[in-house]
């Protein structure tokens, strides 16, 4: 059993963490912001959530009151492209400044401790055709994706000076039930309040790796392994991309709209800012660990509209 930190717990992805890492017999404490009830924190797991910024004296905090961990998952940071767009500086603090603290405090405090760092595929950018290697030139061209490539570099740096044990994971389109933002979250909203058109931004013709949240979460529960002084980069990706059309028809359908799809779903035709038109994962690195992905896309995005259903009180 061990002793896990996640920064970040109480976001969308880490709650998933928690809980499953918590299932598998191990001790999960969490740090960010978020307010939870003892008892909403420890049904995903949690022993302990603090709500409070990732910075050095809460993680001293932590550390006081349970010890040194043995991992730390750090999901701590901005997750929206869209709205780093609309508040640079607030994204550069959530990402860039919450690392800084972690590695110091890693570096003063737990030296032996592994650091898996969760990291985006928007560090790779746009121009990219069918799958990209970890060893692809970041280049990313939104606020977002530059700021978590920055996160990456500050851990490599750490490694590199300090020999800190730190993995990478660079996540790719994650779904599932309980993200309130998003394709699919828009997707529904839409169609609770006007099933008859859909409208959305781009062309639709957008490629993109969907990933489970379930699944995603069993991967990074095992990369934590690969963490080392000469920190390894680790897509967390199927390697099958899938266009932002199909998965809108797929939400449609399983929302029982039935008639013309076509006629039904537009699209501006109008970029989004920040928008790459292809982001695909080479997933040899994560298959070489054993990992299989699990989760059915389209049983994934039907799972997820009973979820929205039962959450707003739409009618079957």
């Amino acid at each position: 059993m061990a002793r896990i930190l996640i920064t970040g717990a109480h976001g969308f992805i880490g709650r998933y963490l928690a809980k499953s890492l918590a299932l598998a017999g191990n001790s999960v404490f969490g740090l960010g912001h978020g307010t939870w009830s003892p008892l909403h924190a420890q049904r995903w797991g949690l022993v302990s959530w603090h709500n409070g910024g990732v910075d050095i004296p809460n993680l001293r905090l932590i550390q006081q009151q349970f010890g040194t961990v043995d991992i730390v998952y750090h999901l701590a940071g901005g997750s929206s492209v869209g709205a780093a767009i609309a508040n640079p500086r607030e994204d550069f603090h959530r990402t860039v400044s919450s690392t800084i603290e972690l590695l110091e405090w890693l570096r003063l405090e737990a030296p032996k401790s592994s650091l898996v760092a969760v990291s985006s595929a928007a560090v790779y950018g746009a121009g990219h055709i069918g799958q990209i290697a970890e060893t692809a030139k970041p280049n990313p061209f939104s606020p977002y994706g530059h700021h978590k490539h920055i996160m990456e570099s500050l851990c490599i740096s750490y490694c590199e000076s300090y020999e800190l044990k730190v993995v990478i994971g660079r996540l790719f389109s994650v779904y599932g039930e309980g993200l309130r933002k998003q394709l699919l979250w828009d997707v529904c909203s839409q169609l609770e309040v006007h099933p008859e058109r859909l409208l959305l931004g781009g062309s639709g013709n957008e490629l993109r790796d969907w990933t489970a949240v379930t699944d995603v979460v069993r991967a990074l529960s095992l990369i934590h392994t690969e963490a080392n002084p000469s920190p390894k980069v680790i897509n967390i990706g199927t390697g099958r991309g899938t266009n932002v059309r199909a998965i809108v028809e797929g939400i449609a359908q399983a929302w029982a709209v039935d008639a013309n799809l076509e006629a039904r779903i537009e699209f501006s035709g109008k970029a989004r800012a920040g928008d790459p038109q292809s982001l695909i994962a080479q997933s040899e690195q994560l298959a070489a660990l054993g990992f299989e992905w699990q989760k059915d896309l389209m049983e994934g995005l039907s799972g997820y509209v009973r979820w929205f259903r039962s959450e707003s009180g739409v009618r079957s």
